[in-house]
C-alpha cells in the first residue's frame, strides 16, 4: 500500500520544529487536508517539551495561495472559514513562539497565517496581496489576527485595491517583522535569541503580546465566519471564483 505524501512536511532539529507547506498541485492553498495536517503538527510541537519554537515555512515559489477554491462550494459554507479560524487560533494559542519564514508569494487566506504567527521574516522573492476583493469576497476571517497588527490606512488601501506589495512594504505596515535579503539567516538570529528564553517566560510573554489578537477572536470570530460563508455563497463571488479558476477576467473588472 502506497503511503500518502504529506501536504505538510514536519522535521525537528536544534529544539525547533519546522512545518513546511508542500502542496504544489494547488500552490499550498488552504485545503481541508493541509489545514488538518498543519494543526496536527502544531499540536505535536506544542506538546513536546524538547521543542522551543516552531518555524512555518514552504517549498516552491508560493508560501500560500489562500483558500482552496475547489472546496468552496460544499454543503456547509461555514466549514472552510471555521477551519481557518481554528487554524489561526491554534497558531496564536501555541505556547511555543511561531516564526513564519517566507520567500515566495502569499495571497488572501495565506496572510492570515502570517498574522497569527508571532514573528515573520520575508525574503526578496516574497510578495503579498489581499486578492479577495477581486473575487467578490473580503478578508473576513483573516482580519481576526491581522487588524490588531496592521496600520489602519494600509489595511484600507490593500483590502480595497488588491494590489501586490513587497516585503519592505509588508514590514512597514506591520504584516511582517523583518524584510531580509537572506531570510533563513535572519530567522536563525531570532531563533537563537528565542532559545535563550525559558519555556514559561516564552509562553507568558507570547500571551501578553497576543492579548489584542485573542480579544479579536473571542469578540468577532462567529461574525467573521458568518460573513465569509455569506460571501462565498453569493452569486457575485461564485462568478468571481469561476472566472479566477477559468483564468479570465471577472465580469465587473474594467
Amino acid at each position: 500500500m502506497t503511503r500518502e505524501v504529506p501536504f505538510v512536511r514536519v522535521s525537528t532539529a536544534d529544539a525547533v520544529t519546522t512545518l513546511e507547506l508542500d502542496s504544489p498541485h494547488n500552490r499550498n492553498a488552504l485545503s481541508s487536508r493541509l489545514m488538518a495536517e498543519l494543526t496536527q503538527g502544531l499540536a505535536e510541537a506544542a506538546a513536546d517539551p524538547a521543542v522551543r519554537a516552531v518555524v512555518l515555512g514552504h517549498t516552491g515559489k508560493v508560501f500560500c495561495a489562500g483558500a482552496d477554491l475547489t472546496e468552496a462550494t460544499g454543503a456547509d459554507p461555514t466549514v472552510g472559514p471555521r477551519g481557518l479560524v481554528d487554524l489561526q487560533r491554534a497558531i496564536v494559542d501555541c505556547p511555543k513562539p511561531v516564526v513564519a519564514l517566507v520567500n515566495g508569494h502569499v495571497r488572501a487566506g495565506g496572510l492570515g497565517l502570517l498574522g497569527a504567527a508571532d514573528l515573520v521574516v520575508a525574503g526578496p522573492l516574497a510578495t503579498f496581496a489581499f486578492t479577495e476583493v477581486r473575487l467578490g469576497l473580503a478578508p473576513a476571517v483573516i482580519s481576526l489576527p491581522l487588524r490588531p497588527k496592521l496600520d489602519p490606512r494600509a489595511a484600507s488601501r490593500y483590502y480595497l485595491t488588491g494590489e501586490t506589495f513587497d516585503a519592505a512594504e509588508a514590514a512597514r505596515i506591520g504584516l511582517i517583522t523583518e524584510a531580509a535579503d537572506d531570510p533563513s539567516a535572519a530567522a536563525k538570529v531570532l531563533l537563537d535569541a528565542i532559545r535563550l528564553g525559558s519555556p514559561q517566560g516564552l509562553a507568558e510573554s507570547k500571551r501578553l503580546a497576543n492579548a489584542e489578537v485573542v480579544a479579536s477572536f473571542e469578540r468577532d470570530a462567529d461574525e467573521r465566519v458568518a460573513q465569509s460563508a455569506r460571501l462565498f455563497g453569493s452569486a457575485e463571488a461564485q462568478q468571481g471564483m469561476r472566472a479566477f479558476l477559468e483564468r479570465r477576467p471577472a465580469p465587473w473588472a474594467e
